[in-house]
This record gives C-alpha cells, structure tokens and sequence, in this order.
C-alpha cells in the first residue's frame, strides 16, 4: 500500500526552498512512500529527486496555461509556461503523460482553474485535485470533489507544501501500481486523509519568491 503525497514543491520552485535531501527525510519520518514533485514551470526538482528518494517519485509540472494552473504528471522534460490549455495538454500528451487539475474552485488563487474550464476540457482530464491542503476554504476542495465523481474522475490529494513542515498535511493511500494507467485506477479506491495549512505558512512562499525576484535582479545588475 502506498501513502503518497501528490504535490509537492521542492526548492526548484522560485516560492519553495524545500532542498530535495529535507524533502526525502521527511517523507521517511512521515512514512510517505510515494510522492509527486509538482514543481512550478520545470521538471528538474521532479528529476533530481528521482535520481535520490528511496521510494516511488512521480515527476511533475504545475504549468501556468493563459488560463489557470494545470499539472502534467508522469513527465520526462518541462513543458513552458504561458501555452492555450488545449496546447498545454497536448503537450503532457506527447510526454505519455496524465493531465491533473490543481486546486480547482480555489477562490483565493487567482490561477486557480475554475467551473467553465473544467466543463470545456473535462474529456481531455485525467486527475482532479480533491484536498489542496493550502486550499483555505473546505467548501471549495467539496467542490473539487463532486465534480471528480460526477464525471467519473481520479481523486488525488497533496499538501501543495512549500516548505518542509506541510510535507504530509494531505495524503492518499492507494494500492501500487506499475504503468500511469494502474495509478489511475488505484486513486479511484484511494482513501484520503488531510488537514488544512496554517495560512500563514503562505508568508514563507511569499518571502522565497520576494528572495528569488531579488536575487535574480541582483545576478543581472
């Protein structure tokens, strides 16, 4: 059986700073034996983290298409930001991909994907994000829910942690699989548990990006 924590950041995020060695100790201490590094714009912490964690790593993107967050997982190289949905998609196709929605119905995140996209590319969706631990209101991962299992769609769960201690605050338990079509089929069964984030913790994230944005001025001056 599995317990996997299916969005994580690692620090190849400009908002994380969560090195991939912390990453895998914490998985160990939490008994997580199945991740997804879900970093933002690349595939390189995905990668890197594969090449070191003792257990199962599923290499992930979250891409920010023109209209909203979607994530490719299963991915073999990055897939650039600022694509249509429709390219986007196509492009996690061509990598033999799954196409995943995080955090859908987040009315904070203004990159959250909402209702009438998820109704114009619901054919082409493979995962939809059920529990976002950052997600501040439970209504809105309800809404994420229901709409999984009206259209008949996988569930997955992730703490969408940025640093360290968020590690393991969503989880799902599932059987192993083998191919990306196994893991679909086993979150169908998967029994989620997960908690909500301190908001303040998005403060951490905020300053990683402000240390970033400055830091990569300061490299050009």
């Amino acid at each position: 059986m599995l317990k996997a924590d299916l969005h994580i950041h690692s620090h190849y995020s400009m908002d994380s700073t969560s090195p991939i060695d912390k990453i895998i100790e914490r998985c160990k201490k939490l008994g997580i034996n199945c991740v997804a590094i879900a970093d933002h714009g690349t595939v390189a912490g995905g990668l890197a983290m594969k090449k070191k964690a003792p257990f199962r790593v599923i290499v992930a993107e979250e891409i920010l298409t023109t209209r909203g967050e979607i994530m490719g997982m299963f991915l073999k190289e990055t897939i650039p930001s600022g694509m249509s949905v429709q390219d986007s998609i196509d492009a996690i196709r061509s990598q033999g991909g799954l196409v995943c929605i995080p955090h859908p119905f987040d009315s904070v995140r203004s990159s959250a994907v909402g209702g009438k996209v998820l109704e114009e590319f619901v054919s082409q969706i493979d995962v939809i994000e059920v529990f976002n631990a950052r997600n501040p209101f439970p209504r809105n991962n309800s809404k994420a829910l229901e709409f999984a299992q009206v259209h008949g769609k996988a569930g997955s769960a992730g703490s969408d942690a940025h640093t360290i201690v968020e590690i393991g605050n969503a989880f799902v338990e599932f059987p192993e699989f083998d191919t990306k079509e196994e893991f679909s089929l086993a979150l169908k069964s998967g029994k989620i548990t997960g908690r909500q984030t301190n908001y303040l913790t998005h403060i951490a994230s905020s300053f990683a990006k402000l240390k970033a944005v400055f830091g990569k001025k300061e490299s050009e001056e």
